[in-house]
């Protein structure tokens, strides 16, 4: 049966989305829309009828899709328009960040900016011609009526004008000349000195809106803080993390992060909340509480966690994607309280919720809704009320307690159940890093079950699928699922001594050598050379919410350098840094992963090697300290053939190897000697 036949056969309020998993498609399948997914079958038929093709992206928690699709996606008029003259296929971006990275690209060319829902136009070859984000009915329908009659008229121009955008497409975020620079801690600090212009000193972050927690940059910022001895930058670094976790992008009441602040107070959230930001961001506030020793960052770190299993945790061991901005339609409905709300839930607490969430002060909102924030630490909060510390975390415990299972109650948002892989990876990262800080056992199992998972369904020298709620048996991998799986794996050698972890990470190496590599630069394409149904085959370089594909994969072939001794992967992180080691300089906020790896090459960098029977002990009071600039390495085997452990086990001794650029000093018995040789 030919797609053709098959579609006719579907009443006319669904469509082909019908067969798929993803929610975010789901969402649309029963559109008056004749919407494809991206399938080869969808380019034959726009091919065969010569028809435009509209590429329609976006994902399940995006607020600002549900309104398009609302006021043109559900109309009947609209979806006249779009069925007669174009053939349109719906794309999960989460699913498909491959096609979403290379008509995103080419729609920030067309408009130079960028966002969901994406809606870019396209010849039946794939080439782009026009596109922008989010189109208001009336808007809509003359884009698409205007585009109908400009394909028709100028046949001629829309193909030139393609073979233009597409060549830019293939050209932007190329990489730049190799440079010869030197990486020195001089590039770092001009860096930062440039990075220190764009800071908020005053709200955190940086100095417009809106505002996203960019997890790696405050990481980069907070270990430069501590190397160079830079008190600005730490203040600055603190101050972003305080104002984050008392603003109301953070989740008071149950824990959690939203995807980012539409204002520069870090007050309105877009409501959204996406597991790779609250994993990076659990990650984050473990160090920020092994360097600071600062009690509130590990509750975030606690109840961060404690949001993820509670409502993005499934019975699989791993975790789903997302929770939707919306409930009921409306925005931040599952999340905001109005006075009225908390008088009756709180009653005779009610009036030290309102001093300490800012309540009609600070967090009035819209509409006499309250979005719970506060300005004040607990222990500012503690000498306010005239009380204990102790004593005011419980009585704010049990408020929290009481409005949590009030919010059980409402309608909530809708769950992304899709188990994505590169995301999954990010998690198992920050478990360790949680375990690292805190010494909870739990952490790091739920990190060994869920790489298990990641384990069982693929193999151990190979990744085969990306998303785990797909009915495929196969699908693409990228290269963000290989570089996230491969650091999770290897912060969970450095956490369990298991060298199964460091086998696999270095076996999944080398396909990325075989299939994505770029022998010119050194650098790694986005997509396998086995796939070959998009327009560009892109390089990522800059860093993101979630760090690029290529900063994480060059930092793992340091650390795996470090762990064998291969004397290619010294070459290949040193190549992959000189093609953007400029960038790092003039642009280091959207280069801080880059920027991580030049510290660890122009800084002192250690390896830490911990051999003997009380290792794993000496390992877990080592990570109490923050040392960024050390990796340690730990086993109680005598056996171990791991080089880093050969031949240094010795009976009824626990000793410490200080190692720099593969040369070991003399072991030491101190563990305070260690620590203090390390500072110092």
């Amino acid at each position: 049966m030919n797609v053709n036949s098959k579609f006719v056969e579907r009443n006319s309020f669904s469509n082909l989305l019908v067969e798929e998993t993803s929610p975010y498609l789901l969402q649309h399948a029963h559109n008056p829309v004749n919407w494809f997914p991206w399938c080869e079958q969808a380019f034959l038929k726009a091919q065969k009828e010569d028809k435009l093709i509209l590429i329609s992206i976006g994902y399940a928690a995006c607020h600002w899709c549900h309104v398009m699709e609302r006021e043109c996606f559900e109309d009947l008029e609209v979806a006249e328009i779009m069925n007669k003259h174009f053939v349109c296929i719906k794309v999960d971006r989460e699913e498909r960040p491959d096609v979403d990275q290379v008509y995103m690209n080419a729609v920030q060319l067309i408009t130079q900016q960028g966002g969901w829902p994406l809606n870019c136009f396209a010849l039946p070859d794939g080439r782009p011609v026009y596109g922008g984000t989010y189109f208001p009915k009336v808007r809509w329908i003359k884009v698409l009526e205007s585009l109908v009659e400009s394909f028709e008229k100028d046949r001629e121009q829309f193909m030139e004008y393609a073979t233009k955008l597409t060549k830019g497409v293939k050209l932007s975020e190329q990489p730049f000349k190799e440079n010869e620079i030197e990486p020195t801690k001089e590039i770092l600090i001009r860096a930062v000195n440039n990075w220190q212009k764009e800071f908020d000193n005053r709200e955190g972050g940086p100095d417009k809106a809106p505002k996203f927690p960019l997890p790696k940059n405050y990481d980069f910022l907070l270990s430069y803080g501590f190397l160079f001895k830079d008190n600005l930058v730490i203040e600055h670094t603190k101050l972003t993390l305080d104002k984050m976790m008392m603003g109301g992008i953070y989740d008071q009441i149950g824990g959690g992060f939203a995807r980012y602040s539409v204002d520069h107070l870090w007050k309105v959230p877009h409501f959204e909340k996406m597991l790779y930001d609250n994993a990076q961001l659990i990650g984050l506030y473990s160090k920020a509480y092994s360097f600071f020793k600062n009690q509130e960052y590990k509750a975030v770190v606690e109840e961060t966690i404690a949001f993820c299993k509670r409502e993005l945790f499934s019975t699989s061991g791993v975790f789903f994607s997302a929770l939707d901005a919306d409930s009921e339609g409306e925005e931040g409905k599952f999340y905001v309280w109005t006075e009225q709300n908390l008088k009756e839930v709180l009653k005779d607490d009610y009036s030290l919720a309102h001093d300490f969430y800012c309540i009609n002060n600070k967090a009035l909102w819209e509409h006499h809704n309250n979005i719970l924030l506060r300005e004040k630490s607990i222990e500012e909060f503690a000498v306010f009320l005239n009380c204990s510390v102790s004593q005011t975390q419980e009585k704010l415990k049990e408020i929290k307690q009481k409005l949590l299972a009030e919010r059980g109650n409402r309608i909530r948002p809708q769950l992304d159940d899709k188990i994505l892989l590169s995301w999954n990876a990010l998690m198992i990262s920050s478990l360790v890093e949680a375990y690292f800080a805190t010494t909870n056992d739990l952490y790091l199992y739920d990190a060994t079950v869920a790489a298990e998972f990641i384990i069982n369904k693929n193999s151990f020298q190979k990744l085969i699928k990306r998303n785990y709620k797909s009915k495929a048996d196969k699908e693409n991998v990228f290269l963000e699922d290989y570089s996230t799986v491969i650091e999770s794996f290897l912060i969970l050698f450095e956490a369990t001594g298991n060298t199964k972890w460091a086998e696999i990470a270095n076996s999944y190496l080398k396909i990325v050598f075989a299939e994505y590599l770029d022998f010119e630069t050194s650098l790694f394409y986005y997509t396998s050379c086995n796939q070959n149904d998009l327009i560009a085959r892109k390089i990522e370089l800059q860093d993101n919410v979630i760090p690029s594909s290529n900063s994480i994969m060059a930092n793992n072939i340091h650390k795996l350098h470090k762990i064998y001794g291969t004397i290619n992967y010294f070459d290949c992180y040193q190549k992959m840094l000189s093609y953007n080691i400029a960038q790092v300089e003039s642009y280091s906020y959207a280069y801080a992963n880059w920027a991580v790896l030049l510290q660890k090459i122009a800084m002192p960098f250690y390896e830490l090697v911990i051999i003997g029977e009380d290792a794993k002990q000496y390992m877990q009071k080592f990570k109490q300290h923050y040392f960024p600039n050390v990796y340690c390495f730990w086993s109680a085997n005598e056996n171990d053939e791991l080089e880093i452990f050969k031949n240094r086990f010795v009976n009824g001794k626990t000793l410490f190897y200080v190692c720099k650029n593969n040369t070991c000093e003399l072991p030491v018995e101190d563990f305070n000697l260690l620590i203090n040789k390390l500072k110092s």
